[in-house]
C-alpha cells in the first residue's frame, strides 16, 4: 500500500509539473512580449489573446494538453479510482496557477480544467465546452462585462450540476471543489463584475 501512495504522490507531481509549463509565455517567444507585463499581466489564454490571435491557439491547445494528457498516460477509469483521477486533475490545474517556472504565479486555470475535465468525462466537457460557447457567445454580443470570467465559473457550476445528477454527488463534491478554486482565481473579475 505505501508504494502505490508513493507511486500516486509521485504521479500527482508529474501532472503538477506538466500543468506548471507556461504555454503563454512560450507561445509569445520571438514576439518581443512579455504577456506578462501587458493587458491584465495574466499568462492565459484570453491574455494572448489580446495579442495575438494565432499565438492564442496555441496557448489553448497547450494549455488543455497539459491537463488531458497527464490524466490520459497516468490515469485509467477502467481500474484507477475517481479519487485519483481528480488528484492528477487538481495537480495539474495547480501547476497552471502557481507554476515554479514562474516564480508560483500562473494562469486562472480554465482551459487546463477543460483539458482534465475532458479525461475525467468526454461527454460532459464537450456539452460544457457548447454551453461556454453560448455563454461567451452571448456575454459578448450584449456587452456584458467579464464575459470570459462569467461564463468560466458558470460552465464548472453546469458540470457540478451534471455530475451530481447523472454520476453522483461523490464526483459532484470533487467538482464543486474546483469551481469553488476557480472562482477564487477570478475573484477580482467577480469584484469588478459586482461593481458594475
Amino acid at each position: 500500500m505505501g508504494m502505490i501512495d508513493s507511486t500516486i504522490a509521485l504521479e500527482a507531481f508529474v501532472c503538477f509539473l506538466c500543468g506548471a509549463i507556461p504555454f503563454a509565455v512560450i507561445a509569445m517567444w520571438g514576439s518581443g512580449v512579455d504577456i506578462r507585463k501587458v493587458g491584465s499581466g495574466n499568462p492565459g489564454f484570453n491574455n494572448v489573446l489580446r495579442v495575438n490571435k494565432a499565438r492564442a491557439v496555441a496557448t489553448l491547445a497547450g494549455d488543455m494538453l497539459k491537463g488531458f494528457l497527464p490524466l490520459y498516460f497516468l490515469w485509467d477509469p477502467a481500474t484507477d479510482p475517481q479519487w485519483q483521477g481528480w488528484l492528477y486533475a487538481f495537480a495539474a490545474v495547480f501547476g497552471h496557477c502557481y507554476s515554479p517556472f514562474l516564480k508560483f504565479n500562473g494562469g486562472k486555470g480554465i482551459a487546463t480544467s477543460a483539458g482534465v475535465m475532458l479525461r475525467l468525462f468526454p461527454k460532459w466537457a464537450l456539452a460544457g465546452l457548447a454551453f461556454f460557447v453560448l455563454l461567451r457567445l452571448t456575454g459578448s454580443r450584449r456587452k456584458w462585462p467579464e464575459a470570459g470570467a462569467v461564463a468560466s465559473v458558470a460552465t464548472w457550476v453546469f458540470f457540478t450540476v451534471v455530475l451530481w445528477l447523472y454520476e453522483g454527488s461523490e464526483v459532484a463534491r470533487y467538482a464543486l471543489m474546483m469551481t469553488v478554486f476557480l472562482a477564487w482565481r477570478h475573484k477580482s473579475n467577480i469584484r469588478r463584475l459586482i461593481a458594475g
